[in-house]
């Protein structure tokens, strides 16, 4: 499947950087929200400081009101200052280290641009500072790396913790089935048309993760494993048919999943 940003509903365009690894997907997207008529824009997650992404961004955010930030992982936020003080903006964030300004951001923040409505929710668990917005107008939400365009997402351990994602998942899907939210733009990958079954799909899948850690757990027996060795051994078993490419990113998230479990 091939993305390469777009404009998308009446209010949201999306631009990719170019840093597509195994981790970003196609790379990540910088959206530009605007209120249809209206003078500035709201940029959200400037990404990486690459001078052609962000003069792209520039280009087609114009007067920019604000820049917003879904959270500190440096592909989304590396560049936020520098894309700021180019257009003469602050930075919202809710870890103050990354804040140009002096307004912060947290869920059940509103903002408000030239018309335009972004109401904030707070989604930790991917990492601890990670934030949606939601657009009413548009019934979208803007989910980092919450929730992804393309497969599913890390839980970033020990920063991320699996039952604030439990949690920002079940709060996602309540906003789903009550039909404030239709569409997923999401920090990496395609946007998703129908938010209630991806949010449907990332709890069914979380769950069974969660059981197949147990069940490897059960298998290992008493191995004589150190808990710098268990998460290994782990993924090993868990995820013998993913990439091992990939398998430094899922031993964060058995980390994760073996801190829930040891809590429970």
């Amino acid at each position: 499947m091939s993305w390469t940003g777009g404009s998308f509903g009446e209010r949201a365009q999306c631009v990719l950087a170019p840093n597509a690894n195994m981790m970003t997907l196609d790379g990540t997207n910088t959206w530009v929200l605007r209120e249809p008529g209206a003078r500035r824009s709201v940029v959200i997650d400037p990404g990486p400081p690459d001078e052609s992404h962000l003069d792209a961004v520039a280009e087609l955010a114009g007067d920019v009101g604000v820049v917003l930030l879904t959270h500190h992982h440096l592909d989304h936020s590396e560049a936020a200052r520098q894309f700021a003080e180019r257009v003469g903006c602050g930075v919202r964030a809710l870890d103050p280290e990354y804040r140009l300004g002096s307004e912060g951001l947290g869920g059940g923040d509103v903002v408000e641009v030239d018309g335009l409505e972004i109401r904030v929710v707070s989604t930790p668990g991917h990492t601890a500072d990670s934030l949606s917005f939601v657009l009413p107008a548009e019934g979208a939400v803007l989910t980092g790396d919450t929730v992804l365009g393309r497969g599913t997402t890390v839980v970033a351990h020990p920063d991320g913790q699996l039952g604030a994602y439990l949690d920002s998942l079940d709060r996602l899907h309540g906003l789903a089935a009550a039909h404030e939210i239709g569409t997923i733009w999401p920090g990496h990958g395609p946007v998703i048309d129908d938010a209630l079954g991806a949010l449907d799909y990332y709890i069914a899948h979380r769950s069974e993760r969660l059981q197949q850690v147990e069940s490897a757990l059960a298998g290992l027996g008493p191995e004589g494993l150190t808990a710098e060795e268990l998460p290994r051994r782990v993924v090993e078993i868990v995820y013998a048919d993913v990439d091992q490419v990939l398998w430094g990113a899922a031993e964060l998230s058995v980390r994760a999943q073996l801190a829930y479990l040891a809590q429970r």
